[in-house]
């Protein structure tokens, strides 16, 4: 049985983690440990010290923010917690007391975006994650709580991240502190970044961007504590690395970004290359770093550069120096001898490097292979060697770019240097951590000397905040022994200490490195414990540093230390005609005087002084010069000095891995570093006293389990000394402080070991009982399943027993009728037999029978037929025979008649006889005559009848057709359509005849296609039932998708429609943040002295429509030099590409208006030269004219319009038959339109003639008197010329001026927007409806044809009269139902048309008054009281009911008293909801009524400008802006159900109806209105906003609502905000009031319902975001209880929508992201099942989000579980497919676009009344 768990030493993983198998008894000798794998060990005890090894903390402890909240602390618990916060939860940043410890995670992390700088703003430190944030936020409250300058350290090794976190600091002061000038100070401190990493951060072994020098940045702060400057020290810059690099490293970035861009045009003088062409660059054969352009990075530096103010003529000299020390590396020596060495005549690099630097050739030439000797007589030259002489160009190019390095520094001070007074600072100290190599020269042992320095005052700190804790408790102090390096310190810096003897050594004229080393044995040898020397050198010491043994090579310390330069070189570069190079050495002449400081130890911003303590050798005062020790000992005393008089903040980084291998952690490198930084030196100090600290809540909260109910009494410090006297025996391990309990190493342990064994016994206590009850539970269902199946088991056994005497009974049954069957089956068979036996054979005798009749029959017949055959063949041949016989006979008898008429021919007795034979003939004739006439006579009768039938027939057809034509012209309405019937019955005959004809081939071709029809349909039905399984399928799938398709499209379309309406609620937030930034800018302006307007630069007209824009150009410079030059929101470019085309049409109408503008200007001119001969006539009469005759002509303009296209409209939707051009409809209608279109040219004319007239007259107004009235049209001219101009030129867009152009700006793209989707909206209509008419036509074609076919149908079955009586019926019938169609669209014509006239003649009378006004008022005797306006009389046939009337002087009395001064509060209990909007309505319908555009005007800007100065006044408070969004919605929904247009008059009642507007058209200020009520709401979630942030988190996440589920774990030095509800402490109710609050106070407002609703859902987002975004920001929030918490308070706000009747706003769905989070907390995380069931739970949540809450989940009793790394993995592998933000928190500041649906009112306008406590007297109801 584990016993406990310790900490054994191991060489690889330093310290492992072992469990206690044997408790350890004094005197033991060895431990029995068991690996973490799993093997057994004996660890032996040091015999001598006897010291055990360290206990290690419980698992509930490990991962903690803070690492002084472990109860043991000691360097293996400091390592492993580090190491699981870093491996396992990805968190970089831990508190160690009051230091950051931060580790490189060698990876970008989306930890440092500006929505954390605001989470962390205003936060206290203990309550949110350890960041670098918090810790400037820390230095920045202190600095402006405590008055006091802060500074903050951050050290660590070359590659740990210091840069970096220096950055991410000084980013959070200019982002959170903002500048206090328009010069954007805090973006040139950040500009000065890339500077000094390109001049002094090179790539390393270690780093690619390794700062090679110290700088500590201060950053000053006004009395604001708004940045207003910087300044920057630097220290100790690597200038070797300028002429050597080791293997893998670079030179400063600088060089390569020259190299990179050496193709740049301005570069071409430099003659660069390559960087492998240089010797300068390519020594450490690594000239690239992967994933940096050295081009663009180049670009970057350039731009700081400009960004600080250094000019180009100065970056091209920086440049020219550079290249210069290039070319000089390349310099080559030849040796002449071993004492002296020359350079090759013409050498190209010395050429070169001669011309960039201005200087001779052949001197310097001559000064590189030379130098002077100087002696007491004489001065002579001396050749150098070749070795020398390159240490002599080495030297030279380090010191021309340490000066240039400074010089940089100087300027970049000078750009951020500010002439405002600084109040305060912070410092940032970016210096090297403590270092040790295998070679340590000069450098180590100066940044070593400086972490000592560093170390001390860490040390002293900590030591004094340590003893000011325990005086404020009021805690025994006993004297912490802490390590004290000062004895180190002295060694180097003391009096004949190290710094002293090389100083020293240096001014030996044969000092040398070894001579040094043996005066430092001689010294410090065995007298000083901390100075030892390496057995096997004599050139080398070893200095014992607090952090390690450190041994350092003496070779190279006299050199460095002197940092010689030939003075002869630097005459040569001073004599040079290169201005920025003499600058250079004109610097360092300046500051060879000490450096001094000021009595505070503080150096002002503008003195030299403060320049890089840096060697500066080789000047001419000898006694001056210092050496490179000294000078750093100087800068190091003066920042020691700085930093004492600061607050110190420390940030200590860690490097995790030598190899930047991204979350890799290597022990031993981090307890090196561990060690060296004083992160452990804090724990042993914190260790050595009382390093657990609670207090007395916290303590009670936690360990409430482990007192009795008897224990607990009121004193919460009585009942937690009780306690703690019981648990804790030893008084020593515990003291009691006055707010706190002071607890030693381990006793944290000990309670939570009792609090953990307490809760086990209990959950074991809780598990018996449960168990048994569960096992009692089952015991009991168990015995009632037994009875249950005893029950049923007997019934089933009754029942079956009961079967089998039913069956039996059956049986019997069945049997009796089965015999009965058989018998009855066989005498039927019999009977059937014998009858069919009868049957047959009766059946044959009856058929032999038949036979035989029928064969009798048959042979009658034949012999019938036979002898009548034979009977007509001998009658034919007899009657043959006969007649030949006949015919020989007669033929033989007539010739002989023939012959004896011939011979009588010849008598004359012949003519007699034929005379007699003619009277004969002609009494025959005579008499058939007779015959004929009686047959006439009687046909005659005949013909008379059938006359007089006819004429009856005719009768009756004329009657019919005279009633057809009747009813025809009572159809038509006097057309003469049955006129033309005959005709039309005519042509349908000879149709008929075409259709008859045509009917043959049509039912040919319907056989035949009746015959492929046939066949196609029995084809297409195998292919339907084919189709209809396939149908049926995708029926199915299609159902199935339908829903998700349907679903998605939808909220995409709804996404989308959100994403416009919030990018245009966006802008127009934009719009009136630099619309109250103009307003306060104009207020400073009239208040400061000298600029304050006088009369004259007013324009006449106030209205922020009318300006004059040539006084706005002259005076709106002065403004524009005095605004902030912030970045402005730019336009939204997507509108403006659209508005386009819009403002080319507009081009047009700005040339005409200019050229009218010039016509007026000519015409005041005009005026002037006539002033005195004019008497002085009322602008205001002609100005009331002129806009009566603009209205008149407006109105003629659109009833012409709505004339046309009523002709169009009848034109175009008619049948062509019937509106042809020569059908009578068609000419009675035209007619009518043409009288009423004559008409209207005639008042056309008059109207023109009236315009003429007031031309006229206007010509002869003198300018003064008209001047207000005339100016109005130019002003709007120029109005929209500026507006043009600006929307051509959106880069001016920031530039605002006094009189509103950018209002103006706005009003244009909402109306050309408006315009566009206007033309967008009808364009889609009128496609639709064109659409519609072709559908109908197709389907009134088919109804046609089929009503054609089935009359031709029944016309074939009938007789051809019939025919032509059907068709003549049906056609009448047709034309019946045509004409009365044609009736009904002719009277509601006619009702148009009549109400046309009637407006007409209203403005025919206007127009004649307007005449008489004008004859009068020419008149002289003009009287002055007569009225201007008599067209506003009241009309006796309407009814003015609901208007409210007041006078154009009282407008402003009116917007005062109801708008300025009301107060909400009295408004909103005492009166009707939205009582001011309904006020303001009534008085525009009262305006709207007479008819006057200029008071409607008036009063809507001053209305809309009133509420925008009383929000602006009164805009913090929540009522006021409540009731005037409340307000604004009403004035706007009155303002479209009294607009007339038919959508918004559904809801009317009739007399509502009545009370529309009748003259304005008032859309345009409808849109200005909802842009209004859009800021207001805007403004009204600011307000909810900073009302409900401050109770957010406390009341959501901090304070426990349900007592007792979560304890308070220990929270180290840092202490958070206490999560018990003490008075002030915001808790669930307090949010829960706050919510009730608001929405009482809108339901008063009668703010709308659905308008509520998206506020309520606003205030959720909000509260739901605030609390997400601080639980990802707070481990210490992320636990399974808190998670139960979470969901019960938001249980709670759903039940707070429930009682207000919001569930269906959309509120709830806002916290779904909080919800998913704390159900993420309270699931199980272990399995693969787990983990599917979490991806498929936190769909609301990212996966960065859902990563963080993983990473951040920590146990808060054992009984919890920690997440596996392994499942975390998993959890990323499954969401890596998601596409979502990679952001990690909301966005808290995130506005839901609101929309504001149309709400009529049923209130009667007539009903309202006006009460005395508004003031309004002066106001009358109409």
């Amino acid at each position: 049985k584990s016993v406990g768990m310790v900490w054994i030493p191991d060489p690889e993983e330093v310290w492992k983690s072992a469990e206690l198998l044997k408790d350890y008894k004094p005197g033991d000798k060895v431990l029995q440990l068991r690996l973490e794998e799993g093997k057994d060990l004996e660890y032996c005890l040091d015999p001598k010290t006897k010291e055990l090894p360290p206990l290690r903390n419980p698992d509930i402890l490990v991962g903690e923010n803070d690492l002084t909240a472990l109860s043991y602390l000691h360097e293996p618990a400091v390592l492993h917690n580090l190491k699981v916060r870093f491996i396992d939860s990805k968190l970089i940043y831990t508190y160690c007391g009051i230091v950051l410890v931060a580790i490189n995670p060698y990876e970008q992390l989306p930890i440092y975006g500006e929505d954390i700088i605001n989470a962390y703003s205003g936060q206290n430190m203990g309550d949110m994650d350890p960041h670098i944030f918090a810790v400037a936020e820390e230095a920045y409250k202190q600095m402006a709580r405590d008055e006091r300058n802060q500074s903050i350290i951050v050290s660590g090794e070359s590659g740990a991240g210091k840069t970096v976190s220096a950055k991410y600091a000084m980013r959070y002061f200019a982002t959170v502190s903002g500048s206090a000038s328009e010069a954007n100070v805090e973006e040139k401190v950040l500009a000065s970044n890339p500077i000094m990493e390109s001049i002094g951060n090179a790539k390393t072994t270690r780093n690619d961007n390794s700062s090679r020098f110290g700088k500590y940045i201060e950053i000053g702060f006004d009395k604001r504590y708004r940045i207003i400057g910087a300044n920057m020290r630097t220290y100790l810059l690597e200038k070797s690395r300028v002429v050597f690099q080791a293997e893998e490293e670079r030179n400063y970035h600088i060089f390569y970004q020259l190299c990179a861009s050496a193709a740049l045009p301005e570069f071409k003088t430099l003659r660069l290359g390559n960087a492998n062409y240089f010797h300068y660059t390519k020594q450490g054969g690594s000239p690239v770093i992967d994933g940096v352009d050295d081009a663009k990075e180049m670009v970057n530096t350039r731009q700081a550069c400009t960004l600080l103010g250094i000019s180009d003529s100065y970056q091209m000299g920086i440049f020219r120096i550079l290249a210069g020390i290039l070319h000089l590396g390349n310099v080559e020596f030849a040796s002449r001898d071993s004492d002296s060495c020359a350079i090759p005549p013409k050498h190209d690099p010395l050429t070169i490097f001669c011309d960039l630097m201005g200087v001779e050739y052949e001197e310097m030439a001559h000064w590189l292979c030379h130098r002077k000797l100087a002696t007491a007589t004489e001065t002579y030259i001396k050749p150098i060697s070749k070795l020398h002489a390159i240490n002599a160009r080495d030297a030279l190019a380090k010191h021309i770019y340490a000066n240039l390095f400074n010089w940089i520094v100087d300027h970049v001070n000078k750009a951020l240097h500010s002439t405002v007074k600084q109040h305060s600072f912070i410092g940032v100290l970016d210096i090297y951590g403590f270092e040790t190599f295998e070679i340590n020269s000069f450098e180590q042992f100066c940044i070593n000397y400086a972490n000592e320095k560093l170390q001390q005052q860490f040390n002293m700190h900590v030591f004094k905040l340590e003893q000011e804790e325990y005086m404020k408790e009021q805690i025994p102090w006993t004297l912490i022994d802490f390590y004290d390096n000062q004895p180190c310190i002295n060694l180097i810096e003391a009096k004949m200490g190290i710094l002293d003897l090389l100083d020293e050594e240096c001014k030996m004229p044969k000092g040398s490195d070894d001579t040094w080393a043996q005066k430092l044995y001689n010294t410090h040898l065995n007298k000083c414990a901390l100075f030892e020397k390496p057995r096997l050198s004599n050139k080398a010491f070893i200095i014992k540093h607090f952090a390690d043994k450190v041994e350092y090579q003496c070779e190279g310390f006299l050199e460095k230390n002197k940092d010689t330069v030939y003075e002869e070189q630097i005459k040569v570069l001073k004599s040079s005609k290169f201005k920025l190079l003499l600058e250079l050495f004109q610097d360092e002449e300046k500051v060879l005087s000490p450096t001094s400081a000021t009595a505070s130890g503080r150096v002002p911003l503008s003195r030299t002084a403060v320049k890089p303590a840096k060697a500066r050798p080789g000047q001419t005062s000898k006694e001056h010069k210092k050496t490179v020790g000294h000078q750093f000992r100087n800068s190091l005393h003066l920042l020691m000095e700085t930093l004492n008089a600061t607050t110190p903040h420390y940030v200590r980084c860690i490097k995790p891995n030598d190899f930047k291998f991204p979350f890799t952690f290597d022990e031993k490198r981090a307890v090196q570093q561990l060690r060296a930084c004083g992160v452990l030196e804090t724990i042993r100090i914190s260790a050595a006293g009382f390093p657990s600290r609670w207090t007395y809540q916290e303590f009670f909260s936690r360990y409430r389990v482990l007192m009795k109910q008897r224990d607990v009494l009121g004193d919460r410090k009585q009942t937690c000394k009780n306690v703690l006297e019981k648990l804790i025996l030893d008084k020593d391990k515990y003291q009691f402080g006055k707010t706190k309990i002071f607890f030693r190493a381990g006793q944290v342990a000990y309670l939570e070991k009792i609090r953990a064994d307490k809760l086990r016994a209990a959950c074991i206590r809780i598990q018996k009982t449960i168990r048994g009850w569960l096992m009692r539970k089952k015991y009991v269902r168990m015995r009632k399943a037994a009875i249950t199946i005893q029950r049923y088991v007997r019934g089933y056994q009754a029942r079956c027993y009961a079967k089998f005497l039913r069956r039996t009974r059956a049986a019997i049954t069945i049997q009796k009728f089965q015999r009965m069957y058989v018998v009855r089956k066989r005498y039927q068979c019999m009977r059937d037999a014998t009858i069919a036996l009868q049957a047959l054979l009766r059946g044959y005798m009856a058929r032999n029978n038949y036979q035989m009749m029928l064969r009798e029959h048959k042979s009658i017949i034949i012999q019938k037929h036979v002898r009548g055959w034979l009977a007509r063949v001998h009658y034919r041949r007899t009657l043959k025979a006969i007649v030949y016989l006949q015919c020989c006979y007669r033929r033989m008898m007539a010739k002989r008649e023939l012959k004896k008429l011939k011979i009588e021919a010849r008598s004359v007795e012949r003519y007699k006889k034929l005379h007699i034979g003619l009277e004969n003939k002609i009494m025959q004739l005579q008499r058939k005559i007779d015959e004929q006439n009686k047959e006439y006579k009687s046909l005659l009768e005949k013909l008379n009848s059938l006359e007089i039938t006819y004429s009856t027939e005719t009768e009756r057809l004329r009657s019919d057709v005279e009633r057809l034509r009747m009813s025809e012209e009572e159809a038509k309405n006097a057309t003469n359509r049955v006129l033309s019937l005959q005709e039309e019955i005519a042509k349908l005959r000879k149709e008929l005849h075409q259709t008859q004809s045509e009917k043959k081939t049509i039912e040919e071709w319907a056989d035949k296609y009746k015959h492929e029809t046939e066949q196609l349909v029995s084809e297409l039905k195998d292919q339907n039932t084919l189709l209809k399984t396939e149908k049926e399928e995708l029926n199915r799938r299609i159902h199935d998708q339908a829903k998700e398709i349907t679903v998605e499209e939808t909220k995409q379309l709804e996404l989308d429609l959100n994403d416009e309406r919030l990018r245009y609620q966006n802008l127009l937030n934009e719009f009136s943040r630099l619309e109250e930034r103009y307003d306060d800018l104009k207020d400073e302006m009239n208040l400061m002295p000298g600029h304050k307007r006088t009369d004259s630069t007013h324009s006449s007209n106030e209205s922020e429509y009318t300006f004059s824009s040539e006084i706005t150009e002259a005076e709106d410079l002065p403004l524009r030099m005095e605004e902030p030059s912030e970045k402005k929101a730019p336009l939204d470019m997507s509108l403006f590409l659209k508005l386009q085309k819009r403002v080319t049409e507009l081009e047009q109408e700005k040339q005409s208006l200019q050229d009218e503008l010039d016509r007026k200007e000519e015409q005041a001119l005009r005026a002037k030269a006539k002033e005195e001969e004019r008497p002085p006539i009322r602008g205001a009469e002609l100005e009331y004219e002129s806009l009566k005759r603009q209205e008149l002509e407006s109105e003629n303009k659109k009833l012409k319009n709505e004339l046309n296209e009523l002709q169009k409209a009848l034109t175009e939707t008619r049948s062509p038959e019937v509106t042809a051009p020569g059908a009578p409809a068609y000419r009675v209608l035209l007619d009518q339109l043409t009288s009423v279109s004559e008409e209207l040219e005639v008042r056309k004319e008059e109207v023109l003639i009236l315009r003429s007239q007031l031309v006229s007259q206007k010509e002869a107004i003198q300018p003064k008197v008209n001047s207000s009235q005339q100016m109005c049209s130019v002003v709007k001219l120029h109005c929209i010329t500026d507006v043009l101009d600006l929307v051509q030129s959106p880069q001016d867009y920031h530039m605002l001026n006094e009189d509103g152009e950018l209002w103006l700006v706005y009003e244009g793209l909402k109306q050309a927007n408006r315009l566009l989707e206007s033309q967008l909206q009808s364009q889609k209509k009128s496609h639709e409806n064109e659409l519609e008419s072709l559908r109908g036509e197709i389907q009134s074609l088919k109804e046609e044809n089929n009503r054609q076919q089935q009359l031709l149908a029944q016309n074939l079955q009938l007789p051809p009269e019939a025919r032509i009586e059907a068709s003549l019926q049906h056609e009448i019938t047709r034309l019946t139902n045509e004409n009365l169609d044609l009736m009904e669209q002719l009277e509601k014509q006619d009702k148009t048309v009549r109400k046309l006239k009637k407006q007409l003649k209203v403005f025919a009378k206007k127009i004649g008054e307007l005449e008489v006004g004008q004859m009068e008022n020419i008149s002289p005797g003009q009287i002055i009281d007569e009225p201007i306006r008599p067209v506003n009389i009241p009309r006796k046939e309407k009814d003015f009911q609901g208007m409210l009337e007041y006078k154009k002087e009282d407008e402003q009395k009116l917007v005062k008293n109801l708008i300025l001064e009301l107060k909400p509060r009295g408004v909103a209990v005492n009166l009707i909801p939205g009582l001011p909007a309904y006020i303001l309505f009534m008085c525009v319908r009262h305006a709207d009524y007479l008819n006057d555009d200029q008071k409607v005007r008036s009063l809507l800007t001053s209305t809309i400008n009133g509420i925008k100065k009383v929000l602006k006044k009164r805009g913090d408070d929540f009522e006021t802006v409540s009731f005037w969004l409340s307000n604004t919605c009403r004035f706007l929904h009155c303002l479209k159900q009294y607009s007339g247009e038919e959508g918004f008059m559904k809801h009317n009642t009739p007399r509502q109806n009545e009370h529309c507007l009748t003259n304005f058209d008032l859309a345009e200020y409808r849109q200005v209105l909802s842009d209004l009520a859009i800021q207001i709401y805007q403004q009204l979630v600011r307000v909810l906003e900073n009302i409900l942030q401050p109770m957010i988190v406390s009341g959501m996440l901090e304070h426990e609502t349900i007592q007792g589920v979560s304890g308070v774990k220990p929270t180290g030095l840092r202490k958070r905000t206490s999560s018990i509800a003490d008075e002030g402490t915001y808790t669930l109710d307090s949010i829960i009031r706050q919510l009730n609050s608001f929405h009482s106070v809108m339901c008063q407002h009668g703010m709308d319902p659905e308008l509520i609703k998206q506020v309520v859902k606003q205030m959720f987002y909000i509260i739901g975001a605030v609390t997400l975004n601080n639980l990802l920001l707070r481990k210490d929030m992320c636990s399974w209880s808190k998670g139960m918490q979470i969901r019960y308070n938001v249980s709670q706000l759903e039940e707070w929508l429930r009682d207000k009747n919001l569930m269906n706003s959309g509120a709830k769905e806002t916290l779904e992201p909080l919800i998913q989070a704390a159900q993420l907390l309270q699931v199980k995380k272990k399995t693969d099942e787990d983990a599917e069931a979490i991806c498929s739970m936190c769909n609301a949540l990212t996966t960065a989000q859902i990563v963080k809450v993983l990473n951040l989940y920590t146990p808060v009793n054992e009984f919890e579980e920690r997440v596996l790394v392994s499942f975390i993995r998993t959890i990323q592998l499954r969401l890596r497919d998601r596409k979502d933000s990679p952001q990690l928190l909301m966005d808290a500041k995130h506005i839901f676009p609101v929309t504001f649906p149309f709400n009529p009112s049923s209130l009667a306008l007539e009903t309202i009344q006006i009460p005395a406590s508004l003031g309004l007297g002066f106001i009358s109801r109409v």
